[in-house]
């Protein structure tokens, strides 16, 4: 037995009805307190966090780093050469936005890398860059404090020593970096900037009470709800009293794709940024890795020269098969394929993926439909952008809740999403649990939980 399954087996069997009970009541307590919910879904709906071993955690770092350096080749790539950034497929108003000069070194100073972690044969996956908006984080750290409190945790403590993993720290240090790169000398006045509506929003006052708690100026604004004027952005939330906030920070949560639908490139957020009025995280650049083409980039062998042998061989091991929809030839496992007809007819092996969807919107899995429905979706993919991938395998876990018929255990599948910063390195973990196919809160029916790492005391 592994120490990973020693460790989850001595949590379940330290959990009888008593301590499931108590521990259910206080983690839907302080849920509702905090106001971690998605849309009006509780966040956690299990009582183990999701634990990982020194080892494990220590590889997932370390494969992060592995391919970090392709991803940061192939972004400058992009900007340097245009026939290069013709693969990821940006529409005509990210290319004019890529256009202006990198406001700050990283183009991603906050990221996240979604992917499937198997641990009992230790397979790692990375499926998707999500280098634009990456959620989850304030979450993350208020459902690590509260599991730490949970009944059952004070008992498996005895046995083993649990160390959270910690992310809103680091979205700070991210902003403050990158502000002072960018020029701002002045002290941080920040808005969390999204729609009002978005089943997000309570995440966004974590993130404004912990900044405020570490004396920063911070408010969550709308869209809709800022002015540019006089060469300056301003912000004033219907909720917020007092004198509009002239903001110089933003951190950015909404979708640049919804910001410009909405408001075109003359918005004034746009406008502000793009003059150089206030500092966005993540910047305009992050469009060009944040869309799924670039794993598809990475991945092609078209591109093997532009890359160092360490980053084929990391390419290689941790991003799977992935190529753009299109009329071609390629290699697959080392043949010559036509793609379209080879994808048609073996569907079980692949999943296509909008290039610049979330939520799981537009996924098809190819073993989920029937073969009529996977070469329409095909068909369709020739329409607008959209990458094919190779299947990877979905690790799982027994789960415990409580509810009506008391103590249970349920088995759900998984993935493993490390926090990547400033394009470097990985620290802090998100996880999603679903008993379906699809891993995605957003999409319906998941879960989420805090990633702990855990050592026998």
């Amino acid at each position: 037995m592994s120490e990973l399954q020693r460790a989850i087996e001595t949590y379940h069997d330290l959990l009888d009805d008593a301590v499931a009970q108590a521990s259910q009541e206080l983690l839907t307590a302080q849920q509702a307190k905090r106001g971690l919910f998605f849309g009006a879904r509780p966040l956690c709906t299990v009582l183990r966090p999701r634990f990982l071993t020194q080892a494990q955690y220590r590889s997932l770092r370390q494969a992060i780093a592995a391919v970090m350096p392709a991803f940061a080749r192939a972004h400058d790539l992009a900007l340097r050469d245009p026939n290069f950034r013709a693969q990821f497929m940006l529409s005509a108003w990210e290319e004019q936005l890529i256009s202006l000069p990198m406001p700050y070194r990283a183009s991603s100073p906050t990221a996240r890398m979604d992917t499937f972690f198997v641990p009992q044969t230790n397979a790692l996956k990375f499926t998707e860059y999500n280098a634009e908006t990456p959620a989850g984080i304030g979450y993350h750290d208020a459902l690590g404090e509260i599991m730490l409190g949970l009944p059952i945790m004070h008992r498996f403590e005895r046995y083993y020593e649990v160390f959270p993993l910690p992310g809103r720290h680091h979205v700070r240090h991210a902003l403050e970096q990158s502000y002072h790169e960018w020029g701002g000398r002045e002290p941080m006045r920040i808005a969390i900037l999204d729609w009002k509506e978005v089943p997000t929003y309570s995440e966004f006052v974590q993130f404004q009470e912990y900044f405020r708690a570490q004396g920063l100026t911070c408010i969550i604004a709308d869209p809709r709800e800022c002015e540019y004027r006089d060469g300056k952005l301003y912000a004033q939330p219907a909720h917020e009293p007092g004198p509009p906030l002239h903001v110089n920070v933003i951190y950015k949560r909404v979708l640049l794709s919804e910001l410009v639908a909405q408001g075109g490139l003359e918005h004034p957020v746009v406008r502000a940024v793009r003059d150089r009025a206030a500092c966005m995280v993540n910047s305009f650049h992050c469009k060009v890795l944040h869309r799924k083409t670039s794993l598809a980039v990475l991945s092609d062998e078209v591109n093997g020269d532009r890359l160092t042998q360490d980053e084929q061989r990391a390419i290689a091991q941790f991003i799977p098969w992935t190529r753009v929809v299109a009329e071609r030839f390629t290699v697959y496992e080392g043949q010559r394929i036509d793609l379209l007809p080879f994808v048609a007819q073996h569907r079980e092996r692949f999943v296509l993926k909008p290039a610049d969807e979330y939520g799981g919107k537009g996924i098809v899995l190819g073993w989920t439909v029937s073969q009529e429905a996977w070469e329409c979706a095909l068909r369709d993919a020739l329409d607008a952008p959209t990458i094919v991938q190779q299947r990877v395998d979905v690790p799982g876990e027994p789960y415990p809740s409580y509810g009506e018929r008391g103590l249970e255990f349920v088995e759900r599948s998984f993935d493993t999403n490390p926090y990547v910063w400033h394009d470097a390195y990985a620290a802090s973990c998100l996880t999603r649990l679903s008993t379906s196919a699809l891993l995605n809160v957003t999409a319906g029916g998941g879960s989420t939980v805090p990633t702990f790492v855990i050592e026998t005391r």
